[in-house]
Parts: C-alpha cells; sequence; structure tokens
C-alpha cells in the first residue's frame, strides 16, 4: 500500500500494463517527453521508450484510426485524449470503426483499444476543456464506457480496461487529478469494470452518481446524516454496461433515488437510469426518480461553471425532493 493522487495511480497503471505486455502501446498528443498536460503519461517515454509511447500530431480523428489498424495487427492501444472537448473530430472513427469492427467482422477482428478522456468541469478551464460527452458514447453499441473517482479504481480498472478486448472510453475527472488516498497495487483482484460499488449504506434514499461528483454526493451524505437523513451512495463506475442489479437492490430497499451528472439533464445518463431504474423497481418506489444536473447550455465561462455544476447544497435540494419535502425541484412542477 502506499499514497498516491489519481494522477500517480494513472501513471502506474499505465506502467503496469506496459510492463506486463510487450503488445500495450500509448499514443497521443504530448504524452511523450511532456508526459500530457497533467503529466499523466510522466517518465513513460524515458522508461518504455519513443516506439511504445508514441506522441502524435494534433489530429484526434488519426490517433483513432491508427489505433484501429494497430488493433487489426493485434495491438492494444491506449490513446489520449488531450481535453474532453477534443475527442469530437475523433466522433466519426469512434462511432463508425471502433465500436463496429467486431460486429462489421462477425467477430473475427477485435478491438482491444482504451481511449483515455479527461471529463468534466471545476478547474476553471476554457470552452472546449469542460465537458461531460459521456451519453454520447455510453448510447453507442460495441462500447464499454467507464467513470473512475478514486486513486485505487484508477488504478485497477485502467488496467482492466488494457486487458479487455472491447473497445473502453475510461473517462478520468481532472478535478480529481490531484485526490490522494491509499492504493494497493499488489492485491489479487477479479475484474470490476461493470460493477458498480456502494460507497456508503444507507436507508432512505439512494444517491447515484459517478467521476468527480462521487465526493460531492459524500459530502452530501454527510450532511443529511447531520439532520437524521439516511443515504446511501453509489459510485456507478460503469457507465455502459450499467449495474442494474447494484442499482435495482439499493433502490428497492430505499424506495427513493437521486442521480447526479454534471452534463445537461436532457437526454443524458440520468434519464436512461431513471428510465432503467422505474422499469425494475417500479413498485417499490415511493417517488419518481429526481436527477440534479447542470443546465442544458453550453458549458460556461470559468467564473460562472460553480453555478453550472452540481454541488452540496443541490443535491441536497434534490433529496429533498425525493422525501417529498419543499425544494426548488417541487416549485418548477
Amino acid at each position: 500500500m502506499s499514497a498516491m493522487t489519481m494522477g500517480g495511480a494513472l501513471n502506474a497503471g499505465l506502467r503496469a500494463a506496459l510492463t506486463a505486455d510487450p503488445k500495450v502501446l500509448v499514443m497521443g498528443e504530448d504524452i511523450g517527453a511532456l508526459g500530457g498536460v497533467y503529466r499523466i503519461t510522466d517518465g513513460l517515454q524515458r522508461e518504455f521508450g519513443p516506439r511504445r509511447v508514441m506522441d502524435t500530431p494534433l489530429a484526434e480523428s488519426g490517433i483513432l484510426g491508427t489505433a484501429v489498424g494497430l488493433a487489426y495487427r493485434g495491438y492494444r492501444p491506449v490513446c489520449e485524449i488531450q481535453f474532453d472537448g477534443f475527442i469530437y473530430p475523433a466522433f466519426d472513427q469512434i462511432v463508425s470503426q471502433v465500436a463496429r469492427m467486431h460486429s462489421r467482422t462477425n467477430g473475427a477482428v477485435k478491438m482491444p483499444i482504451t481511449i483515455r478522456v479527461p471529463v468534466g468541469g471545476g478547474i476553471g478551464s476554457a470552452e472546449h476543456h469542460s465537458d461531460s460527452p459521456e451519453a454520447y458514447f455510453a448510447h453507442t453499441p460495441g462500447l464499454r464506457v467507464v467513470s473512475v473517482s478514486n486513486p485505487q479504481d484508477a488504478y485497477d480498472l485502467l488496467q482492466d480496461a488494457i486487458a479487455c478486448d472491447d473497445p473502453v472510453l475510461f473517462f478520468e475527472p481532472k478535478r480529481r487529478y490531484h485526490m490522494k488516498a491509499e492504493v494497493d497495487t499488489a492485491r489479487s483482484r477479479p475484474a470490476a469494470m461493470g460493477t458498480a460499488r456502494v460507497l456508503r449504506e444507507g436507508t432512505d434514499a439512494t444517491l447515484v452518481t459517478f467521476g468527480g461528483l462521487v465526493q460531492v454526493a459524500l459530502a452530501a451524505a454527510d450532511a443529511a446524516a447531520d439532520e437524521g437523513v439516511s443515504l446511501e451512495v453509489i459510485d456507478l463506475r460503469s457507465l455502459s454496461p450499467i449495474d442494474w442489479v447494484a442499482l435495482a437492490t439499493s433502490v428497492r430497499r430505499t424506495g427513493r433515488v437521486v442521480i447526479a451528472h454534471e452534463a445537461p439533464e436532457s437526454v443524458g445518463l440520468g434519464a436512461e437510469l431513471a428510465a432503467g431504474i422505474t422499469e425494475r423497481c417500479f413498485y417499490f418506489l415511493e417517488h419518481a426518480p429526481v436527477r440534479v444536473t447542470g443546465f442544458d447550455i453550453p458549458f460556461p465561462p470559468s467564473k460562472l461553471e460553480r453555478h453550472h455544476l452540481p454541488d452540496l447544497d443541490r443535491m441536497l435540494d434534490g433529496v429533498d425532493a425525493a422525501l417529498g419535502r419543499p425544494s426548488s425541484l417541487a416549485e418548477e412542477d
């Protein structure tokens, strides 16, 4: 066990994967000598050489197109997209080629491509640097989508993603890169990439979120406990596939659910979660699922992002709505 930041845990996970399998390659913009904008790949090129840790041109479609060719030849490319909002030039490659190739070839070709994406707001960045594009990819058949919230999961799930024969969108909340915690790099563990995790047990309502909002949800649960409300907090971790068993087990016990994410509300992942939970738990629900999300606008300038991102107060407001108490959401009805 050793204390690591999430960024350090990702670096260690990449190092472990590169060491374990010579077919693993890492590629992206400025990831070599510079070590990436967030220094996630720092030192890897010196250790493994420029043929395995490769700087690429500033062309996301080219990065993913090259990764498809490498996967055809039996490699396991790990592609870094420098910022969330830079992934859109690669959208055609991801949804038209990467996601479909296994099906298109009737299973003959695998696409073991991991696409690392720093996502979300909270660091005061400019436009195209704070997006939450998970719904685009969770909606696309043929892709797995993972979002990590802590250093241990960053270390473990990144290796699971690289070892997976399916293409994986691996979302990293950039505002948590400096979050520090103990990481066990030696434990033997089963692959857990498709599972959610209950981080805090509760009885009055289930609070479901992922990525950068997990720490906010845990703080909200602490605050609610001071008022006598017991919240169960679930870190979704896998956005596609969704661990419906874990969600249904919790909601059937608590009878109420609040879903939080940074992306805009309309047609977001929260809508799918609300629908799926309602289908599976209809007769157990004491209140309709409540969503606490970003607003239906392009991500605002940095000085305004604190008003846009769900925070502790907005989550607790959502809990009040789910409990049938006065809330701003109830007023909207």
